[in-house]
């Protein structure tokens, strides 16, 4: 089974653009196998969002990486890549996504391109999430309302201030985030560049028991937050 496994990534890989090579290359050498995979598994696919409509193209890449999304006017969370709907290009819209545990990185954001509905983001304990990822949020800039970033350990400074471009926020959570070295001048610059969102932080410091509260509900979160301040 580990050898068909091998060899598929193998197949897989030679049918990669030069870029890509070098790219995993580098994912190899620094995350091993499960990098080159979800490398493969983020690559963006123009022909298939040109096919299926962004909507489509982007709930399969999201679902392939291990995330879940919600579609705009539908209550119920999918998560099982075999039962996306199917229906025309415009029919259903993703209004939200949970990438808690996921493997999506900065490659595949630019799925998020043409998803005029998509209003709530949640990045929680996202392996691949970086500063690049931060920067490359600027394609949801005209929908984008409220966005968590939480317990990713490549997210610096530099990534969070960038977040500075997505002008439609309304509430930005931030917590458990070690690469970030100056946490107040990051959520002073925030708040002055995004004067209509709320700009949350919750400091983990001495209350790691909280970590594991993280990917419950966000009513939670908020509740955990406002304890502490008191």
């Amino acid at each position: 089974m580990a050898k068909k496994c091998l060899l598929s990534v193998a197949q897989l890989s030679c049918r990669l653009s030069a870029p890509y090579h070098g790219l995993l290359t580098t994912l190899t050498q620094q995350r091993g196998l499960w990098g080159m995979l979800n490398a493969i598994f983020n690559k963006f696919d123009q022909n298939r969002v040109d096919e299926v409509g962004p909507d489509r193209a982007a709930a399969e890449w999201l679902l392939r990486c291990g995330a879940a999304v919600k579609f705009n006017g539908y209550e119920k969370w999918n998560d099982d890549y075999n039962t996306l709907p199917m229906g025309a290009k415009d029919r259903y819209r993703i209004e939200a996504v949970d990438a808690t545990d996921s493997s999506i990185m900065h490659l595949g954001f630019e799925y998020f391109r043409g998803l005029e509905k998509m209003r709530r983001l949640k990045l929680h304990h996202a392996t691949y999430i970086t500063d690049e990822s931060m920067h490359k949020l600027e394609i949801l800039k005209d929908s984008l309302q409220d966005l968590q970033v939480s317990s990713c350990g490549d997210v610096s400074d530099k990534g969070l201030i960038s977040l500075h471009k997505l002008s439609k926020l309304r509430y930005l959570f931030l917590c458990d985030l070690p690469a970030v070295k100056n946490m107040d001048t990051v959520l002073s610059t925030l708040r002055i560049a995004l004067p209509n969102c709320e700009v949350r932080y919750l400091s983990l410091e001495g209350r790691k028991d909280l970590r594991k509260e993280l990917s419950k509900d966000r009513e939670l979160l908020r509740y955990i937050e406002e304890s502490t301040a008191k």
